[in-house]
């Protein structure tokens, strides 16, 4: 009987083991990319997305990570502080932040812009969500003035908040005819990949700093 019930106590003690919940260094990291149709994918399939191929890419370079696609075609910074609050709520392990092209194009003083900027910075940071912010420039011939104001906004948010920059989200895709689909401004799925290859050194400098 003793014999027994030592090999039902094991049992269930091996039960038990194989239930208990990963520590959060084994189970994959959640990554948020909040955006508009530079992220969302405009035009593309699904798997052809910003998301879908880092993610991809990520796997590939041997990292388990899972990453969520906030992206809204069409979205400015307004709207992403709208959304913010969503991303939150999704619990991600951090935040790429992509916005500020549709405010580029609307010629939308680049001082709110920035001010919307630092209103979904600060409520990550009061989150303690690490965020990656991503830089945006004026492409579409708002004069000189305004493509320096704007172009400005990111590295000063970034050294305010202590942030991880990439400077250019379009950085060797915009203006390049056959990284783009017709309307010139979004990446194909060429130019995604061409995005995700410039990028993918500094996200995985950022998730060095999530797996801390």
């Amino acid at each position: 009987m003793h014999a027994v019930f030592t090999g039902l106590g094991a049992l269930l003690f091996f039960l038990g083991a194989a239930m208990t919940p990963l520590d959060a260094s084994a189970r994959a990291v959640r990554l948020a990319a909040l955006g508009d149709s530079l992220t969302a994918g405009f035009g593309l399939r699904a798997s052809e997305s910003f998301t879908a191929e880092l993610a991809r890419e990520l796997a590939a370079k041997g990292h388990e990570v899972e990453v969520l696609n906030f992206g809204i075609s069409g979205d400015t910074t307004a709207g992403g502080v709208s959304r913010v609050g969503g991303v939150i709520a999704a619990r991600p392990d951090g935040v790429i932040l992509e916005l500020g092209a549709n405010d580029a194009l609307r010629g939308i003083d680049p001082s709110l812009a920035e001010a919307n900027l630092e209103l979904m910075l600060g409520e990550l940071s009061r989150a303690k969500i690490p965020v990656l912010l991503t830089g945006m420039r004026a492409i579409m011939g708002m004069g000189k003035r305004y493509g320096e104001e704007f172009a400005a906004i990111y590295p000063r948010l970034a050294a305010k908040f202590g942030l991880k920059l990439y400077p250019f989200f379009l950085e060797g895709v915009a203006g390049i005819p056959e990284l783009n689909q017709p309307d010139g401004l979004h990446p194909n799925y060429t130019g995604v990949r061409e995005i995700v290859r410039r990028m993918l050194p500094d996200v995985e400098e950022f998730l060095k700093g999530i797996r801390k």
